[in-house]
């Protein structure tokens, strides 16, 4: 293989880069913004959100716990929460589609509140495990079901009296530790 000669190569100097660039929005922030503006009390006006069926799902359970969820434009959308504590039993099931994030932060946040939840998704989250964030969940003093290995459909009666927690992960996971804090906002005391 033969290699072509080197040549120096030359710059010079140019004008400004100018722009704008639109950066899609996160899936994992997305999810968050929305129920935390639904555990807020008041207003939260939220943009760029990423509205991938994920989020979307998540947007229509925290509808279902009772906070209003309104889309005003592409990405932009406004969540007037109930404050923590405040969800109000949904009426129906709360389907989480395909979305393991979702699913597992909605499970995190209505835990320490004294209504009862069940949570299902598509097939292929059916078959997921949940107990990583169901068993930190009940230290909180909730009570769960689910199908065997800590399957989906999962019921949630969530504590009427919830005890903070000091909980240490097994496993490195941003959802185990989202679904703990959501947990411990609506416990008196401490949780880490």
């Amino acid at each position: 293989m033969s290699h072509a000669p080197a040549k120096p190569m030359s710059s010079r100097r140019s004008g400004a880069l100018k722009g704008t660039a639109s950066i899609p929005g996160d899936k994992s922030i997305s999810h968050r913004a929305l129920i935390l503006g639904a555990l807020s009390v008041g207003e939260t006006h939220i943009t760029g959100l990423l509205e991938g069926q994920d989020v979307l799902d998540t947007a229509k359970a925290m509808r279902a716990f009772g906070a209003s969820v309104e889309r005003l434009g592409e990405g932009e959308w406004r969540v007037n929460g109930v404050g923590v504590g405040g969800f109000a039993e949904p009426e129906s099931v709360i389907d989480c589609g395909n979305s393991g994030t979702g699913v597992r932060l909605i499970m995190g946040a209505m835990a320490t509140t004294p209504i009862t939840a069940t949570f299902t998704g598509d097939a292929s989250l059916s078959r997921r495990p949940m107990g990583r964030v169901t068993d930190p969940l009940e230290l909180f003093g909730c009570e769960i079901t689910s199908r065997e290995g800590k399957r989906l459909p999962v019921t949630i009666k969530g504590a009427a009296d919830a005890v903070p927690v000091r909980y240490k992960t097994p496993v490195a996971s941003a959802q185990i530790k989202s679904a703990v804090l959501l947990a411990g906002l609506n416990a008196p005391g401490q949780t880490v």
